[in-house]
């Protein structure tokens, strides 16, 4: 039971992870609003014939072909995905998911750690055999915070302080 966190850690977690999500989704939504894009937080479900149909559940996610859906989830693939660590998901964001984004398709793959304040970026490209794999393209920390950008999407600007406005509560 030694690696089960407190009630009141989980929600501070919960509320900061939240709090990322929202902030990209908010500042990125307002300037992509004008073009066939669209952002999405954590409640849109992807699922790809690549993936054996299974439910994928970005923190965030922008899609262009909106049109190309089941039911209630989307089966084209977002060109920019973003996880938002926590301590339960980490390890799965880092492997797992990155190797299903990659192989479906997803073309750039943020994964932010509010913990550490830090944004890895990574790309994905191919092998001569079409073999997808991921390479991280730049990592973003205060350090280099004028750095921050979206790859796939040059003219949508968030700031390092945005991503992060953590509030104070």
């Amino acid at each position: 039971m030694s690696n089960v966190l407190p009630v009141e850690d989980l929600s501070k977690t919960y509320l900061e992870h939240a709090m990322v999500i929202n902030n990209f989704v908010i500042k990125i939504g307002s300037q992509i609003k004008d073009s066939l894009c669209r952002v999405f937080g954590d409640g849109v479900q992807y699922e790809w014939r690549a993936n054996d149909d299974k439910v994928m559940i970005p923190d965030v996610s922008i899609i262009c072909n909106l049109r190309d859906r089941k039911n209630i989830s989307f089966t084209g693939i977002p060109r920019f995905v973003m996880e938002v660590l926590s301590n339960a998901t980490e390890e799965y964001d880092r492997h797992e998911k990155m190797n299903i984004y990659c192989k479906v398709g997803v073309s750039e793959y943020w994964i932010v750690d509010w913990r550490k304040k830090s944004v890895e970026i990574y790309l994905f490209d191919f092998e001569e055999d079409g073999t997808g794999y991921p390479y991280l393209y730049k990592t973003v920390t205060a350090q280099n915070k004028e750095e921050l950008q979206l790859v796939m999407f040059p003219n949508l600007k968030i700031t390092f302080e945005e991503l992060f406005d953590l509030g104070e509560y």
